[in-house]
């Protein structure tokens, strides 16, 4: 029997009119659909988004991915999920793992889809791409995110103030991913650098809990969830 494939379904951010027609079709025909856990037993963020698209017929993968550091571990979590993953995949159903955002930045499924290859050569990988963080909040702020020659850097949830310090000495936009747990820092080298009115946050970008800061002027001190998104613009622009 041949084994079903295994389809990394980018899902958007948070509007679940995001999803592509291409993604909506896979995701209603798929017999098994997988997604990470939400914390304390609460749905996560993908499922949310996926919720009015399932079928009643379908099965449903809940996957445990810790949010942690410590490699040993995360590594045991991508070995169980890959393997219960695989466990439908051997008897001929495809799955579908739903990933919030798109499926080849910064994402889970990358670690699910590495794991699973390694431990089963034979699974066939499907990437199904879809609307990243980046453009969903320069979409909800109404602005271009780059225009003409514009360079962007795009940094991951960052721990260190170096990586970001370089990239505003190159790039004419900067984003950051995840920005809560350093927003208090960034705050202040974009006021030293006079940066405050150009730069924009985006919590949960496209959701129903969507909260937009287009200056951060007098928000030295905001509490950010851990889905926000800072866009700085280094240059004035003209249109």
């Amino acid at each position: 029997m041949p084994i079903g494939n295994f389809y990394g379904l980018s899902v958007g951010t948070g509007d679940p009119e995001l999803i592509t027609v291409k993604g909506l079709r896979i995701l209603q025909n798929s017999p098994v659909v997988a997604f990470p856990s939400g914390l304390q037993g609460k749905p996560g963020m993908a499922e949310k988004i996926i919720s009015r698209w399932l079928q009643p017929e379908q099965i449903l993968l809940h996957l445990n991915f810790p949010y942690i550091q410590d490699e040993q571990i995360l590594l045991n979590a991508w070995e169980e999920a890959a393997k219960i993953v695989y466990e439908r995949l051997k008897t001929g159903l495809d799955v579908v793992f739903a990933c919030v955002g798109d499926v080849s930045f910064y994402s889970t499924f990358t670690y699910l889809a590495q794991t699973l290859r390694r431990l089963y050569p034979d699974v066939i990988v499907v990437v199904i791409p879809g609307v990243c963080s980046p453009m969903a909040a320069a979409a909800v702020l109404g602005i271009p995110l780059t225009i003409k020659d514009e360079k962007l850097a795009v940094l991951p949830a960052i721990y260190s103030m170096n990586d970001f310090e370089t990239a505003l000495e190159w790039a004419e936009v900067v984003v950051l991913m995840k920005v809560s747990s350093v927003y208090v820092k960034v705050w202040k080298i974009l006021q030293q650098r006079n940066l405050l009115k150009s730069s924009f946050v985006v919590e949960k970008a496209t959701s129903e809990e969507m909260v937009l800061h287009p200056d951060l002027t007098n928000l030295s001190n905001l509490k950010l969830p851990y889905f926000s998104i800072l866009i700085v613009q280094l240059q004035s622009r003209y249109f």
